[in-house]
């Protein structure tokens, strides 16, 4: 059984942290958002995709967006993936 969920993530927490580690902290956002909203179990692993990453990056560390778009994917017997969503 295949489970999709799409969702809007707030990054605001980024902008709570010292400039230098504003990117880092939206990823960890993104892994935060998304265990919670999914009901990931502590035996699951996770895949962000490399298009999430380059999408909080683009701008450089110290300006990351404020919300990003992501579609979260989960499937038996494979880790829970996370994508960006298509526009």
């Amino acid at each position: 059984m295949v489970e999709v969920k799409e969702m809007v993530i707030p990054l605001r927490a980024a902008w709570n942290v010292p400039r230098t580690k504003r990117a880092n902290r939206a990823i960890a956002e993104v892994r935060n958002h998304v265990s919670k909203h999914m009901k990931m179990r502590d035996d699951e692993e996770m895949f962000i995709d490399a298009a999430v990453n380059e999408a909080i990056w683009a701008r450089g560390m110290q300006k990351p967006p404020r919300k990003i778009r992501v579609v979260c994917t989960r499937d038996e017997g494979f880790p829970l993936e996370v994508k960006l969503a298509e526009e």
